[in-house]
């Protein structure tokens, strides 16, 4: 019979809180561990996924700073959990917030692919645990938005994975910034790929607890080896699929999950997906419908692999073989944890028979390869009983303007940095053009470039249609720069410019027909000529393009509107739009713009 909780040393106010869970006596792991951890020592354990290291470290940490208790000081925690992934992340957070809840200690949880606002406010308010990926804590230490000099504890959760995803030497940079002598603890399924060099560099005398070879498969698991052909693959999966339990099912890559998932959903069977390239706001989503029962089945990668935590899944189907044995273990701990039962099945094609044996033996599983069909009895054995089919409901199109704010919301780039705004922005983009402005009477403008840049490409037409109700407020443009290139504007108040012909013509007030020719023998004079200013302000405004050249002509980059219309002119040809003051002409090949 396992020991209880508080025989082990565990304060009875947490061993209340676990009772509450349901949770009454310690696991193999946990019986092992806690001795040692509550003491203060460091300890290296090694337990299968599913096997309880979450609870086993958990409530070490609550225990010793409950203990102790300290006043909080803004961005310096007192302790540390790091975790390879967001889910994993998450799932230790909903362990931990329990206990740390019932001694009014404070927790916050920080991670990538999300605004780093919120997470800079917990830890602005005073943190005494920290759970964290190392990529993001590390971009928040940089920012001096966090500091580990107070840190009292340190668990390092799934130090393999950590290896595997290359996090090792940011995991070194890190801990080198906690004080000497705290008590570190590190737990894993395998220990391997440089971790003993953690272990070697951090641990002091560590306490070395195994629980289970990291070989072994849980005893409670019951495994299959389907072979059957490729024509006959996809409809096996929809027969494993039908099963009325929980069941997740493992892909290797985010194409084939998603589309497997809406697969399965049309065929009447409620389906989510989770890989990379959901934001954590649909994955969070994703992962709660599951978890609700209001989705039947998970179609996943890797990325669920380990940290994903939910009662009651019976199935675990990996449709593509992993590529490593250590993989196929953590798939197949998300079924038969916390000593529940459950069953793994994977699904071979003739091609990948050999690759699957080796995929076992090294994995430590003995089971035979069965050739089955879709309605093979063995498959109904697994299936168990089947569920009604439900009709599917294709996804709503979300609004623009729901998907700006999400994609907001899930970039470190939320919350006011980095963003700009439209409107009266003077700010320049890229390649040198001007600001592109909103029109304050919804004029719509598009422009098509063609050739290159159309400010300063060669050979290059470009076309502003500027659609506006208001006649009188016309926009200026001048050619910039471009050589043997056609720029027409077409507006209500509309004035046209074709090789060296300008015409102007005014239908806003006086209907002024003016035509300035200028030819290429007096152009220097013409550059230097003002240009009578009569009429309404959209007369006014179309004055202030710039007068073309003779037909052959190229425009020069010096020229400027000051040039072309005169010094005391330039304010007037501002005024005609909504400006701002004079434009500068210092800057080669103006475009003119008023606006």
């Amino acid at each position: 019979m396992s020991p209880s909780f508080t025989s082990l040393g565990v304060p009875a106010i947490f061993s209340e809180v676990l009772a509450a869970q349901g949770i009454e006596s310690a696991f193999p792991i946990q019986e092992a561990t806690l001795p040692t951890t509550l003491n203060g020592g460091d300890v290296l354990g090694r337990g299968q996924t599913g096997s309880g290291k979450t609870l086993a470290f958990s409530l070490p940490v609550v225990a010793r700073l409950a203990a102790n208790p300290k006043p909080r000081k803004a961005r310096f925690p007192r302790a540390l959990i790091m975790a390879p992934t967001r889910e994993l992340a998450t799932q230790i957070a909903k362990v931990v917030e329990p206990l740390a809840k019932a001694v009014d200690l404070r927790t916050a949880v920080v991670f990538g692919g999300v605004s780093q606002v919120r997470q800079e406010k917990d830890l602005n308010a005073g943190v005494d645990i920290l759970i964290a990926c190392p990529g993001r804590l590390e971009d928040l230490l940089k920012q001096r938005v966090a500091d580990l000099s107070r840190v009292e504890i340190s668990v390092l959760d799934e130090a393999d994975h950590m290896a595997d995803l290359g996090f090792l030497p940011v995991v070194k940079r890190i801990l080198d910034q906690a004080p000497r002598g705290i008590q570190h603890m590190l737990f894993s399924a395998t220990l391997d790929n440089g971790v003993d060099k953690l272990v070697q560099r951090y641990l002091e005398n560590p306490t070395v607890h195994s629980v289970d070879a990291p070989s072994a498969s849980v005893n409670t698991m019951e495994h299959h080896v389907f072979l059957v052909s490729n024509d006959d693959k996809k409809e096996l999966v929809r027969t494993l699929a039908s099963g009325s339990g929980r069941r997740i099912m493992f892909m290797r890559t985010k194409h084939h999950a998603k589309k497997m998932a809406v697969w399965l959903s049309k065929c009447g069977i409620p389906t989510v997906d989770l890989h990379g390239n959901l934001s954590q706001n649909a994955r969070d989503r994703n992962l709660a419908a599951f978890s609700a029962g209001d989705a039947r089945v998970l179609v996943a990668t890797d990325v669920a692999a380990r940290g994903v935590h939910v009662d009651g899944v019976e199935l675990v189907v990996h449709i593509d073989p992993p590529a490593e044995h250590k993989a196929y273990l953590h798939r197949s701990g998300r079924t038969a944890r916390a000593g529940s039962s459950g069953t793994v099945v994977t699904i071979a094609t003739p091609d990948q028979q050999s690759d699957v044996k080796s995929l076992l033996k090294a994995a430590g599983i003995k089971v035979p390869m069965v050739k089955v069909t879709p309605n093979a009895q063995v498959v109904s054995d697994v299936v168990g009983e089947r569920a009604e089919p439900v009709a599917y409901v294709a996804p709503q199109l979300r609004s623009t303007a729901s998907v700006r704010k999400d994609t907001l919301n899930d970039s470190d780039a939320a919350g006011g940095r980095g963003r700009r705004r439209g409107g009266r922005g003077t700010a320049k983009s890229a390649g040198g053009e001007a600001p592109r402005t909103r029109d304050e009477n919804r004029g719509e403008r598009r422009t098509e470039s063609r050739g290159g840049n159309a400010s300063a490409g060669r050979g290059g037409e470009r076309r502003t249609e500027n659609r506006t109700e208001n006649r009188g407020e016309g926009r200026g443009y001048a050619a910039a720069g471009g050589r043997g290139g056609e720029r027409r504007n077409d507006s209500r108040g509309a004035s046209a410019s074709r090789g060296g012909e300008r015409r102007t013509e005014n239908r806003a007030d006086n209907r002024a027909d003016r035509r300035v020719d200028v030819r290429q023998d007096d152009r220097d004079v013409a550059r230097r000529s003002p240009v009578p200013n009569r009429g309404s302000a959209a007369a006014r405004n179309n004055s202030g393009q710039r007068q073309g050249s003779g037909a052959g002509s190229r425009p020069r980059g010096g020229n400027t509107i000051a040039e072309a219309l005169g010094a005391s002119k330039v304010e007037a040809a501002a005024g005609a739009g909504r400006g701002r003051g004079p434009r500068r002409a210092s800057a080669p090949a103006s475009n003119g713009r008023n606006f």
